[in-house]
């Protein structure tokens, strides 16, 4: 059993539905609940289900749909029956953009999971805004999506009233991991890497910005293509450039052959990425991948005890797919919709009101309760209250936990 560390100062870590061709209506939702319900609330999911980042989507997707059974059987919210609708981003701007119009056309929609991937956010925040329907995403970690596009210079200005997160972002997590591979790792020059989107060169640049804050020096900045798999011109930069450490802003699909290339032309230095690395996808497109280094939003689910009932269900629940990084918070996400729609309800009489949309928003803004992943509550930005992270290093073909804490400035 690896011996788990804490880090440094710093880190005191209705009728019939009509399904369109691009998505899916779950009617599989756990049973009905007593008294007998009248009014179906559906909860949007929008993730990649497809493509080289469905592992996580999928996660996302039955970890919500997970939550809706949870709640129709224990009749969460009374006279109300939750159902959820999935639809396929493929991790692109535009079908998610299309996914947010088809969602906040359905008027049973109340809310919607997702996406995972920040540059899809952006593309569906305006829409879901001006439709006053509330989006909360279990994975954004792009700071300018909660807090405007100056918050690095200090101003914060909430951009969309309506999107919130259970993931903290990468003003903490670029940070995070900077202090984790200076202080603890004791490594001091970086080669900086990043494929050009919003979540990963946002998390970069916040990686730099610490890192050399703290005295440690970046070698060598180069910029992929995120569909790139042939990455020898970089590999021949980073041999030559004395790093010993290579920072990866970007996802596993990438991440994966970047690593094992370094280790084949005999790089040997850990490469370090953060949760969009962090899966076990990452492992299986590297055999080479022991000591690489990822950090993740959060504490470790199978370490918290308030997560264990949710693993006993989802292995129960029979999914074929693994939760995967965003599993707790995706659940969390969706409960947060849940409870938003029950202190609707509760405040009108039993009832839906006409305007259901916009005070869920309202609502949701004030939830607090205790999830999978520990106490859920939104600031006023949007952005989880949790700012609790874990880096995890691969150890015998497997993500451990390395360290973890949270996050102060």
């Amino acid at each position: 059993m690896r011996h788990r560390s804490m880090l440094v100062v710093g880190i005191a870590v209705a009728g019939a539905l009509t399904v369109s061709a691009c998505g899916s209506r779950n009617h599989d939702t756990g049973g009905s609940s007593a008294g007998g319900q009248s009014t179906t609330v559906v909860i949007g999911v929008d993730a990649p289900l497809t493509g080289d980042l469905s592992a996580l989507g999928l996660g996302i997707k039955n970890s919500v749909d997970l939550a809706v059974k949870t709640a129709n059987s224990t009749n969460e919210v009374p006279g109300v029956k939750f159902e959820i609708e999935a639809l396929d981003d493929t991790a692109k701007p535009a079908p998610g953009q299309q996914n947010a119009t088809q969602l906040v056309a359905d008027s049973k929609v109340l809310g919607v999971v997702g996406p995972l991937n920040s540059s899809v956010a952006q593309s569906m925040q305006q829409i879901f805004n001006d439709a006053n329907l509330v989006e909360i995403s279990p994975a954004n970690t792009g700071v300018a999506l909660s807090q405007g596009e100056k918050w690095a210079s200090g101003t914060k200005v909430r951009p969309f009233k309506t999107y919130f997160r259970t993931a903290t972002t990468d003003a903490v997590q670029g940070p995070f991991a900077a202090r984790y591979l200076y202080n603890n790792a004791k490594k001091t020059k970086v080669f900086l890497i990043d494929d050009q989107k919003t979540y990963g060169a946002g998390l970069a640049a916040t990686f730099k910005g610490e890192f050399t804050k703290l005295g440690g020096t970046i070698v060598g900045e180069e910029h992929i293509n995120p569909d790139d798999r042939d990455f020898s011109a970089i590999v021949t930069k980073v041999k030559s450039s004395g790093a010993d450490a290579v920072y990866y802003g970007g996802e596993y699909p990438a991440a994966g052959p970047l690593s094992l290339q370094l280790k084949n032309a005999g790089v040997a230095i850990p490469l370090m990425g953060g949760d969009g690395m962090q899966s076990d996808e990452f492992i299986k497109l590297n055999p080479k991948s022991q000591g690489d280094l990822a950090t993740a939003v959060g504490l470790s689910v199978t370490k918290l005890p308030s997560a264990a009932k949710f693993i006993s269900d989802y292995a129960a629940a029979g999914y074929k797919d693994p939760y995967e990084t965003y599993g707790g918070y995706s659940y969390d996400s969706a409960w947060a919709i849940i409870q938003g729609v029950k202190a609707v309800v509760a405040a009108n009489n039993g009832k839906l009101p006409s305007d259901a949309r916009a005070k869920v928003v309202d609502a949701v803004q004030k939830v607090s309760f205790n999830g999978v992943t520990g106490k859920v509550s939104f600031d006023q930005y949007g952005d989880t209250t949790n700012k609790q992270l874990t880096v995890y290093k691969v150890d015998g073909g497997k993500w451990a936990v390395e360290a973890s804490g949270t996050f102060t400035d």
